[in-house]
């Protein structure tokens, strides 16, 4: 089947699946329009520190952990939701807001949906964890939960525009982006030679953000995209030369399980992204284990994704770093079974 302006894709096998939402490539955002969004989230969003990651052995001061678990809703999607929900006018409040997630921007949504007096609604996989479903209830959203390739048909068909909700796009509304970026001020003002910094790379508004503003600030900094083994589609599309879609498999990095580059995000990502690496579900589990023990921080498969890549690389190579921690939405009785295992 063939998307608007796009062709299919094809990878590992799988038959050809569209990349392309329709739209139109998202740019860099300005460092303007990311200082505007610092300040419309400086009294809803916390400026997260950088902290060392520890080890019984004291202080590995060379790997800081940037613990966007701490925000209000335990991930960094409020920083781009709430830049996104402030700026909207009485008349699309009114009618609600909607999004598609995988459970983080769902949360994030319905938090900000409260602060701007609007309903909210979230498309979700069926396989989204019970923490998530349990938080977006909290929240007061209504989940709709679709099997995956549903879901994401529904997506690359632009299945929102037959409802009356206002929609914001997970990863390719430049307000979302830009609100990401504000980790990279926050991240250069506290650490500005900092070498390398990891981010975990789900559908890519993360990575496109961050890796925007700090290379607009700093332009020799190194930007590593970090994936599971078992869903890798960047590194795929980069040894493609195109967007492609792959065969993904069960992961703990569920927030990381979307199995396609779009066409409008690929070539911000290639702009940005300077290295990619894969990790396997033991490494995963061994770096939620450490950040539970040692920082006593409770961190989700896709946040610590970033821990497992820079403990996975030598010193030598990455040099000062720093690792997003995305997202803090874990069953409680996985952490048990992974922290106790």
């Amino acid at each position: 089947m063939d998307a608007p302006g796009g062709g299919d894709k094809l990878i590992n096998g799988s038959q050809p699946r569209r990349t392309k939402f329709g739209g139109t490539p998202i740019g860099a955002p300005s460092l303007d329009n990311v200082r505007a969004a610092a300040e419309r989230i400086r009294n809803v969003a916390v400026r997260t520190p950088l902290l060392p990651l520890r080890s019984y052995l004291g202080a590995e001061p060379d790997i800081l952990l940037k613990p966007e678990t701490l925000q209000p809703v335990t991930s960094f999607k409020i920083r781009g939701a709430y830049n996104w929900a402030s700026t909207l006018t009485d008349e699309q409040r009114s009618r609600g807001l909607s999004t598609v997630s995988a459970g983080n921007t769902a949360q994030a949504v319905a938090y900000a949906a409260r602060l701007v007096g609007a309903s909210a609604r979230s498309r979700l996989p069926g396989t989204t964890p019970r923490a998530k479903i349990e938080a977006i209830n909290t929240y007061g959203m209504e989940p709709v939960l679709m099997p995956e390739d549903e879901l994401f048909d529904w997506m690359l068909s632009a299945g929102w525009e037959d409802e009356s909700y206002t929609f914001l796009h997970p990863w390719v509304e430049p307000l979302m982006v830009a609100g990401s970026a504000t980790i990279g001020l926050e991240i250069h003002h506290d650490l500005p030679d900092v070498d390398t910094v990891f981010v975990s790379v789900g559908g890519g508004g993360l990575i496109c953000g961050v890796g925007s503003a700090l290379k607009a600030l700093n332009p020799n900094v190194r930007i590593v995209a970090v994936q599971p083994e078992a869903c890798a589609p960047l590194r795929a599309s980069l040894s493609a030369g195109a967007p492609v879609w792959v065969h993904a498999q069960p992961t703990l990095c569920d927030g990381l399980g979307v199995p396609f580059v779009t066409d409008e995000m690929w070539p911000l990502l290639q702009s940005v992204v300077d290295d990619t690496v894969t990790v396997s579900e033991d490494q995963v589990k061994d770096a939620i284990r450490r950040l539970a023990l040692d920082n006593k921080l409770v961190v989700e498969g896709a946040g610590a994704a970033s821990v497992a890549a820079a403990l996975a690389m030598p010193l030598s190579q990455r040099g000062r770093s720093v690792c997003i921690l995305s997202g803090g939405s874990i069953d409680g009785d996985k952490l048990a079974s992974i922290v106790g295992g």
